[in-house]
């Protein structure tokens, strides 16, 4: 059976780690070398790294950063922000990068997909969504959460995963740092829609929330989350223990 995978994000700005609510307000949280060695050597599953003002700042990816917190772990890394071509693929790769997630490159440019695809393999390209309710339809925010781009998600998501996405991320601006649980009803139409791995972010709270993530959706691949770990809330050797008491699979 394979196992669901605990990944912690670092957002990152300005060389510095950063956490908000409804992707607002923003306040430093630590280093990201110490953060990622701490996650690595505490039993995550994978990191994930992203500039998150890159795209809305119209800038290349911060990568001396990068460089020091894939030298300091030893979980495979997934990297995004500011990704627009696949020559920003290739550098952020050659930075220690396993994988490279792109959002608002791919909006802007649709192509980027299929082509990073064909040279790195689908397995590379991880298509990182923020969804926000609009009107009772789930739509496609650009820029860190910032432009509304009138998309619907799930058929964005779809013909993303048709192109070559391997993985999708599922980052919902609706429950982002709320603590109340992971967002069921859009993770469940997403899951349903695709045959790739979908990992779910934004909303865990407790312990409970992604034994109830799992429990409820055994399609979902993987639970992301960033405050609760960052602040000490969940650890996730713990963690890891309370989902594998309620049946649900994990690498201890």
């Amino acid at each position: 059976m394979i196992t669901k995978r605990i990944i912690p994000c670092l957002d990152v700005r300005n060389g510095r780690v950063v956490k908000g609510t409804n992707f607002q307000g923003l306040r430093d949280v630590s280093s990201p070398v110490e953060l990622g060695k701490y996650y690595s050597d505490n039993g995550a599953d994978e990191l994930v790294f992203y500039d998150i003002t890159a795209s809305a700042e119209g800038r290349r990816l911060f990568t001396d950063c990068l460089k020091e917190v894939a030298s300091t772990i030893f979980i495979p890394l997934t990297v995004g922000g500011g990704i627009n071509t696949v020559e920003d693929f290739d550098r952020v790769l050659k930075c220690g990068a396993d994988k490279v997630s792109v959002n608002s490159g791919a909006i802007r440019d649709p192509s980027l997909i299929p082509r990073a695809a064909r040279l790195y393999g689908d397995q590379c390209v991880v298509l990182s969504v923020d969804v926000k309710r609009v009107e009772g339809q789930f739509r496609v925010f650009a820029k860190g959460g910032r432009e509304d781009t009138g998309m619907e998600a799930v058929s964005w998501i779809r013909r993303c995963v048709e192109n070559g996405a391997g993985e999708v991320v599922l980052n919902s601006i609706d429950t982002d740092g709320v603590k109340g649980g992971f967002d069921l009803p859009m993770l469940e139409a997403v899951s349903s829609a695709v045959d790739v791995p979908v990992i779910a972010s934004g909303g865990a709270g407790c312990e409970g929330d992604f034994v109830t993530l799992f429990q409820t959706l055994p399609k979902v691949d993987a639970g992301l989350a960033a405050s609760i770990f960052h602040f000490g809330q969940v650890r996730i050797p713990e963690l890891k223990r309370s989902l594998n008491e309620n049946n649900i699979p994990v690498r201890l």
